[in-house]
């Protein structure tokens, strides 16, 4: 049996590509049901790794659960994906604010630094050898720590809704080629951005901190036009786009 850490996350990964690019184009529309089996065979992949396939489609926000069960696409316009990412900033830009004014967790500051070193090993590799499921893994816990730092609820829990908006999650990407100059250099920026939101939490600068994570979340606005440029029969379709660098 193939277990996570082996062929069937290869598969997971495999079909998670392949969804989200058939969505993407439009060879799955809006609306409509997402089937296990025909996608199973229409994919050649078990039924396993679609389904985790699919959960991670919904974090993204490009599918939703039918309350009878199952998925199915979810409608949204490209102003829908841009507010998502503006409404993600905001909050974060908050939560790095509010750590930096009410103070933290040393414990905290001291995982979520940790994060970064190991991010730092992570894009040491050549571009097109990086670990992509580890750098995701690290940045989504990164964005996670950093919601959670001032201890506010609040904003955690807000967070994580706004994370579930079409694309807003900091993990969302698409057409991203480990090997690309813009996309290389878009995670080079995203790793400075991570050190400096805390640079400016540690020297107590509220505003600083909350100005370079709204500044942060951005960047998956600029991959957008990126990938828009380079993919221009996507420019008339409902879609959203992102990459994982912010």
């Amino acid at each position: 049996m193939a277990t996570e850490h082996g062929g069937g996350r290869q598969q997971t990964e495999r079909a998670l590509s392949e969804l989200r690019d058939l969505v993407l184009k439009g060879a799955i529309e809006p609306g409509e049901r997402l089937s296990e089996v025909a996608l199973s065979a229409r994919l050649s992949v078990s039924r396993t790794p679609l389904r985790s396939a699919l959960q991670k489609l919904e974090l993204e926000g490009l599918v939703t659960l039918i309350p009878s069960g199952g998925y199915q696409v979810r409608r949204f316009s490209r102003e829908d994906v841009f507010d998502a990412i503006e409404l993600r900033g905001v909050l974060e830009g908050t939560a790095a604010r509010l750590a930096a004014e009410r103070g933290y967790s040393a414990d905290a500051m001291m995982a979520l630094q940790t994060i970064v070193a190991d991010l730092d090993v992570t894009l040491a590799l050549a571009p097109g050898e990086i670990d992509l499921e580890r750098y995701a893994a690290l940045n989504d816990g990164f964005h996670q720590g950093l919601a959670n730092l001032s201890g506010s609820r609040v904003i955690a829990d807000e967070l994580a809704r706004a994370c579930r908006l079409p694309f807003a999650s900091p993990n969302a990407f698409v057409g991203a080629e480990p090997g690309a100059m813009a996309f290389r250099q878009s995670l080079i920026i995203g790793q400075a951005q991570h050190k400096a939101i805390l640079q400016a939490i540690e020297a107590r600068e509220g505003a600083r901190a909350e100005a370079v994570a709204r500044e942060h979340a951005r960047l998956a606005r600029q991959n957008l036009h990126f990938v828009l440029e380079e993919q221009p029969d996507l420019k008339d379709r409902v879609l959203a786009l992102a990459m994982l660098a912010s």
